[in-house]
């Protein structure tokens, strides 16, 4: 697959801020995590890394299903495009709260990690968000 110009301008700005939000997410999640480890315990610090990694994956899959649909949606009648959504699509729409219920559970009822801790990783795709929000504010007034 070869990259090619974006149709619209405007695409390549969201795919940039679409990149920055999922590196920021890790980022921020990451760097929380390691504060927590040594701060508090190892094992808050374990939960807040698994959460962390739970939304990026919840991000990355929210993405790629909203881009299948607006390849489907955007798509000229006679373009293979056009047959209609894939499986996939609705897997990642759907599986994504599904995959983080299950690991979620396995990993407070069988590793014994804080519930709270997993879900302040799960946090980090909103600091991601406004922290890459913000900046896209700022550097637009510049």
């Amino acid at each position: 697959m070869t990259a090619t110009a974006p149709e619209n301008p405007d695409e390549g700005k969201l795919a940039r801020a679409s990149r920055r939000i999922a590196w920021l997410t890790l980022a921020l999640g990451f760097a929380t995590a390691v504060v927590v480890f040594f701060a508090k315990s190892n094992r808050a610090g374990m939960g807040i890394a698994i959460g962390t990694v739970l939304a990026w994956v919840n991000y990355r899959w929210l993405d790629q299903s909203l881009g299948m649909l607006v390849t489907v949606t955007t798509a000229k009648p006679d373009s293979p495009q056009a047959r209609g959504v894939p499986a996939s699509f609705y897997w990642k729409l759907c599986g994504r709260y599904v995959l983080i219920a299950v690991v979620i559970y396995v990993i407070v009822h069988y590793f014994a990690l804080p519930l709270v801790s997993v879900l302040v990783g799960l946090l980090a795709l909103g600091a991601g968000a406004i922290v890459g929000s913000l900046y896209e504010v700022s550097a637009e007034s510049e």
